[in-house]
């Protein structure tokens, strides 16, 4: 028999749009940085829904239907391994639904979509003191602490930018 309150996982519809939103800013606040997340209905909506989305998502959902976690990704690409895997942007689960499974649902959707479609990596980052480390640990994920993540934005963005501009080598998109 099925447990009634385990959560069921599908992809985002538009309609889930503002609680995916909501949760973000949750996450943000969570990640001790809600000052730094700006995301909107419309940006996310945009992203998700434009005529080419480079974005995808997957919510777990209530007995009602209701959002109660969500997963966004986006796909990258090995040159080493020759294909596509999955970059887990981010994922999280309401409180309230903490412990209902919707987490490994959500990742154990992802982990389906790569082996259906030939993908040989789900990869994501983590802050560094988030207590989920032990449940990625217990689902076989590794960390991986020989890559050290980079990150340009900014003025160094921008600065970078303009030496493409001054030396007329952008591409024409």
């Amino acid at each position: 028999m099925t447990n009634p309150v385990t959560p069921t996982i599908r992809p985002v519809r538009p309609e889930d749009v503002p609680a995916v939103v909501a949760m973000v800013h949750e996450l943000a606040a969570y990640e001790r940085a809600p000052d730094q997340c700006h995301l909107t209905t419309e940006q996310l909506t945009t992203a998700l829904f434009a005529n080419a989305p480079a974005l995808f998502g997957h919510v777990a959902v209530d007995g009602r239907d209701q959002p109660v976690g969500f997963a966004l990704w986006f796909l990258n690409f090995s040159t080493w391994a020759g294909v596509h895997g999955i970059y887990l942007e981010d994922l999280y689960v309401s409180p309230a639904a903490r412990g209902t499974g919707a987490g490994r649902l959500l990742l154990a959707t992802l982990a389906d979509i790569c082996v259906r479609r030939g993908y040989r990596r789900l990869e994501w980052w983590m802050i560094d003191w988030n207590p989920a480390a032990g449940f990625y640990a217990s689902i076989g994920a590794e960390q991986m602490s020989e890559w050290v993540p980079y990150r340009l934005s900014g003025n160094a963005l921008r600065g970078l930018a303009a030496q493409a501009e001054a030396a007329d080598t952008r591409p024409n998109d």
